[in-house]
C-alpha cells in the first residue's frame, strides 16, 4: 500500500473520529441547545457532494469517509431539529441503558419525577 493511501484512510479514521463523541454525547444527555443547526446542514451538503466527489473519481478513502461523516454529522442534524420527545425516543433507541437508568435535561440535569411530562 502506498504511503499517500494510508495518509489518506488515517485522515478518515480522524474525520470520523472528530464526529463520533458529539453524536454519542447527544444520545447520552440529549442536549443539542448549543449545537448549530445551520453549519450542521451546511456540513450535511458538503459531505454529501464530498461523497458525490469521490464516487465518480473512484476514491474509496474519499467514499469510506465520507458516507461515515455524511451519517454522523445527517445524525447531530436531525437530533437538533427533532422535538424533545422524538429525540428522547431516539437517545433511548440507540443506548437503552440510559433509558433505564434515569434522563437528564437539557443541562444534563437529572430529572425529577414531577419532570416526567417535559420529555
Amino acid at each position: 500500500m502506498q504511503w499517500v493511501t494510508v495518509i489518506g484512510y488515517l485522515a478518515a479514521l480522524c474525520s470520523v473520529s472528530a464526529f463520533t463523541p458529539q453524536a454519542w454525547k447527544i444520545i447520552k444527555t440529549r442536549d443539542t441547545g448549543s449545537i448549530s443547526a445551520p453549519m450542521y446542514a451546511i456540513n450535511v451538503v458538503g459531505f454529501a457532494l464530498w461523497l458525490a466527489f469521490g464516487i465518480l473519481k473512484n476514491e474509496w478513502s474519499l467514499i469510506i469517509n465520507n458516507v461515515l461523516i455524511l451519517a454522523l454529522s445527517a445524525f447531530i442534524l436531525v437530533m437538533t431539529l427533532l422535538p424533545r420527545t422524538t429525540k428522547n425516543a431516539v437517545a433511548d433507541a440507540l443506548n437503552p441503558a440510559s433509558a433505564r437508568a434515569g434522563r437528564s435535561d437539557e443541562a444534563g440535569r437529572p430529572c425529577q419525577s414531577g419532570d416526567e411530562t417535559q420529555r
